[in-house]
């Protein structure tokens, strides 16, 4: 007869219900140090029962986004190269090649009132000393001379997207034509569809491997992110596009360069004239000035480069804004401080920023980070570095763009997104900076995922395209107008309450003011003698010009 089965379940089930009990026991043993090293509860019932002994969690200290020496900028030393280059020189900074027939002043614009999407998103103006966005509103409207847009961002508007429209619309609104800065070469200008270039015999450097190009040339890029040597020879052509509105409408053209050693330079317009300038030596920024009716190509041949010599890229422009794209990829902003500071002044005082607009973020930006800290101090570095550069600029910050990560196989916004843009609204709020929430403005159109499905992005669910530059830009446009009209309107109001207090008032004034303040008549016509009323008994008629034809009324 065999041996009786042992009970090996029964056995387990009380192993069981020991261990438990141990673990129940150890989770009433209060916090612990031991060696100086602090112990936390065990505790296995922490859903049932608190204990009152857990710290709160501390924010998350920011990660290692980026390299802060690799960034690090010393306004002193930016101060000291802007003075070192500011200085008088013997050599011409631009030369000059007019073919105008006439020259006409700009006149004042209106601000243009209609809009292109039925949501506002306004910009937010942090300004306190009457110099920055609401300063440029004014220069639109009033200045007699190109006003000047400088959109420095990174590959979220490579190849013009988003700044083809912005340029197109404030073109339309308040004048002007070209397609702003085109670089001398680029691996990336078949990409562009505003400008068609043509260039050989030129070697090329990015700033974002800057340590590839020679020592001479490393520490003298502009804020394009790109330098340019030639070969004897070498020249680039560019034509103008209809890819957008006025694009062709170009009257003015500056080629930008540095020569430290004598050069010479040909310059072809429109494929038929042509025009020689001997470059005499000079370490400082210089620039070929052409002006002509209309310029449909350009073409700008070094026939003998002297020694350093570096060429930066052409600015196409008319009469009226001018807005450049500066856009390098894979840049968060702070490859501005790689750039020198002396060249980026010597070519603002060349052609003169009414305007810089920085877009920056989106290569920073991560999933599951919420902490911006550092990143929002250097894009206060990053402000401060364009006002010593563009000293006549307003700075524009833009929010970063709306983003979409995959989550369980689904696309939802980034988590990220909201912490990011108020690092970046904080910044523009500590500089005095304007600010515009890039991403609330796609989201009043539907967010990534609707221009993901519009075919107005990428489906990468963080670049757009043409077709969603010019959605972002149309919102970008109508801020701007608001601001604008804002602007206009005050100053209006401003100039009817000093008429309004002055002791005595003109006809002109009183009428300017009885227009201003009374409802217009209905049907009544200045030029109908059957509308003017009847003239005093004393007076001659001198209301209009056909009551009294032989007498004009005063103005």
């Amino acid at each position: 007869m065999g041996s009786p089965e042992k009970d090996y379940l029964h056995k387990g089930w009380m192993a069981a219900a020991a261990l438990i009990a141990v673990l129940v026991a150890v989770s009433f043993i209060p916090p612990q140090s031991l060696g100086g090293v602090k112990l936390r509860r065990a505790n296995i019932l922490s859903d049932l029962i608190d204990f009152g002994d857990a710290e709160a969690p501390a924010e998350a200290a920011e990660p290692q986004l980026f390299d802060e020496e690799e960034f690090h900028v010393d306004m002193e030393e930016v101060i000291s190269r802007i003075e070192a280059d500011s200085t008088p020189r013997e050599a011409p900074a631009s030369f000059e090649w007019d073919l105008r027939r006439d020259t006409l002043p700009l006149r004042p614009r209106r601000p243009d009132t209609v809009r292109l999407l039925p949501e506002l998103t306004p910009i937010e103006d942090f300004d306190t000393t009457g110099t920055g966005i609401r300063a440029f509103c004014d220069t639109l409207l009033h200045a007699p001379r190109p006003v000047r847009i400088a959109f420095l961002g990174d590959s979220f508007v490579e190849g013009d997207i988003l700044t083809a429209d912005l340029r197109e619309k404030l073109q339309a609104a308040y004048g002007g034509g070209g397609t702003g800065f085109a670089p001398m070469a680029s691996p990336l200008t078949g990409f562009r569809r505003t400008v068609r270039p043509e260039s050989k015999g030129w070697t090329t450097y990015n700033i974002m491997q800057r340590k590839k190009a020679p020592e001479g040339l490393r520490d003298h890029f502009f804020v394009s992110g790109w330098v340019s040597q030639p070969a004897a020879g070498a020249s680039t052509r560019w034509e103008n596009t209809d890819a957008r509105a006025r694009l062709d409408s170009c009257t003015g053209a500056r080629l930008l360069f540095r020569s430290p050693g004598e050069s010479r330079i040909e310059v072809t317009l429109n494929d038929t004239l042509r025009r020689t300038f001997d470059i005499p030596a000079d370490e400082a920024v210089r620039q070929i000035v052409v002006r002509a009716p209309h310029i449909h190509a350009l073409t700008c041949r070094v026939l003998t480069p002297g020694e350093g010599f570096i060429g930066y890229g052409g600015i196409f422009e008319g009469d009226g804004v001018v807005v450049d794209n500066y856009s390098v990829r894979s840049n968060n902003g702070q490859a501005m401080f790689w750039t020198d500071p002396a060249v980026n002044a010597r070519i603002d005082a060349l052609a003169g920023y009414d305007l810089v607009i920085l877009q920056y973020g989106l290569n920073i930006m991560q999933a599951g980070v919420h902490n911006y800290t550092g990143y929002s101090q250097q894009i206060e570095k990053m402000v401060d570095f364009v006002r010593r550069c563009f000293p006549g600029a307003a700075v524009l910050v833009l929010g970063v763009s709306d983003r979409s990560v995959k989550n369980d196989g689904r696309f939802e916004p980034m988590d990220a997104l909201p912490h990011m843009t108020e690092s970046q609204r904080r910044a523009a709020r500590n500089t005095g900076a304007a600010f515009w929430p890039t991403c609330d403005a796609m989201r009043a159109q539907g967010g990534m995922e609707r221009f993901v499905q519009n075919g107005w992005a990428g489906k990468d669910y963080t670049h757009i395209n043409y077709a969603g530059g010019s959605r972002v830009a149309w919102a970008l446009v109508d801020a701007l107008n608001a601001l604008t009209a804002e602007v206009a309107a005050r100053k209006r109001a401003e100039e009817v309450r000093r008429e309004a207090a002055a002791p005595i008032l003109s006809p002109r004034q009183r009428a300017r003011i009885d227009r201003m303040l009374l409802p217009d008549t209905p049907g009544k016509n200045l030029n109908d003698p059957r509308s003017c009323p009847p003239p005093p008994r004393t007076a001659s008629p001198k209301g209009c010009r056909r009551c009294s034809p032989t007498t004009p009324p005063r103005r």
